[in-house]
């Protein structure tokens, strides 16, 4: 079978492109036949060796899949073959492996994927829609004036809709170009601001009339989680989702003391268990089915194209969802 692996880190170009035989399923595994690998900023982190873990080589990248049960190992009676899962292998243990026509993994790990919801939106709502459904539950924007930076990509387009319905007052979409900030419109954003813009944080105050920004879900981190710290009211919470790239100093935290603010850090893995996880991600499908959720998918690309892929999703060219298809 085809699969995508690299042999030692660096640019999108070390993504090569390799021929291994397929897995064959253990006792207690099926094999799956991939119809969409979704891709996430951390494995281009890990591929440049900036990720907190430094991953042993060579590697083939990937932990979210979706396709159809192709065989099943001893001792598998569900799901039957032929059934369309969701394969949330970064909650089970299997933290590579998915950039490939076929995946073996435990029976007990798939989630089936409703007809009407595709393999390609079915990726968009493993990470990065469990990540935005966990934010809002971590802080509740009920009541609240948020807002959401990178708004037009994979989380923050889910996290916009899913803060409106959980009841925030206002969601501030921050979004870099006016494609992408008419994108975060459609989302159903109150106020979308482009932070590409040097005096974004005075265009936010302009539309804002004195209001506060009680919470940020922040998602970009580096410089950019200075300036947002400037709009952010007192009392107010920083949820810092950007794992990787934190950059505030104790000058800056100890500012955030004395304005009684608070840093709140989020990371996905130590909030999700077995059994939740099916719930939530049958929650995201379902929401997803009957349209409550817009999940889109703003880069496909062949599984041959994955240094391509790569490369939209450093340079922030696309929106929403970027996934390969086998």
């Amino acid at each position: 079978m085809k699969t995508i692996q690299y042999r030692s880190f660096g640019g999108p170009e070390v993504l090569e492109l390799i021929d291994i035989p397929k897995p064959v399923p253990a006792h207690g595994e099926v094999l799956v036949r991939v119809g969409a690998i979704g891709l996430n900023f951390f494995e281009v982190l890990m591929r440049q060796d900036r990720y907190a873990v430094t991953p042993d080589l060579p590697l083939v990248p990937g932990v979210e899949v979706a396709g159809i049960v192709e065989a099943m190992g001893e001792g598998v009676k569900t799901p039957a073959i032929g059934t369309r899962v969701a394969v949330p292998m970064f909650a089970f243990g299997r933290g590579a492996g998915g950039y490939a026509e076929y995946v073996a993994i435990d029976a007990d790990a798939l989630v089936p994927i409703p007809d009407a919801v595709s393999f390609e939106v079915a990726t968009a709502l493993m990470i990065q829609g469990l990540t935005a459904l966990h934010l809002v539950r971590q802080s509740n924007p009920k009541g609240k004036a948020v807002m959401v930076t990178a708004a037009a990509g994979g989380v923050g387009s889910l996290l916009v809709q899913l803060a409106k319905q959980a009841g925030a007052k206002t969601v501030i979409a921050l979004a870099g170009g006016g494609e992408k900030i008419a994108f975060a419109r459609t989302l159903g954003a109150d106020l979308a601001i482009d932070y590409q813009a040097a005096d974004w944080p005075a265009v936010l105050g302009r539309h804002l009339a004195g209001r506060p920004v009680e919470t940020i879900y922040d998602l970009v981190g580096g410089d950019f989680t200075k300036s947002a710290l400037g709009v952010l009211a007192p009392g107010g919470e920083l949820v810092f989702g950007a794992i990787g790239r934190f950059e505030l100093e104790a000058a800056d935290i100890e500012q955030m003391l004395s304005a009684n603010q608070s840093l709140r850090g989020f990371a996905l893995l130590p909030l999700l268990t077995p059994s939740a996880l099916k719930t939530d991600l049958g929650d995201l499908f379902g929401r997803a089915e009957d349209g409550r959720l817009k999940v889109h998918v703003g880069g496909r690309f062949r599984l041959q194209q994955a240094a391509e892929a790569h490369r939209a999703m450093e340079t922030r060219s696309t929106t929403g969802k970027i996934v390969l298809v086998p």
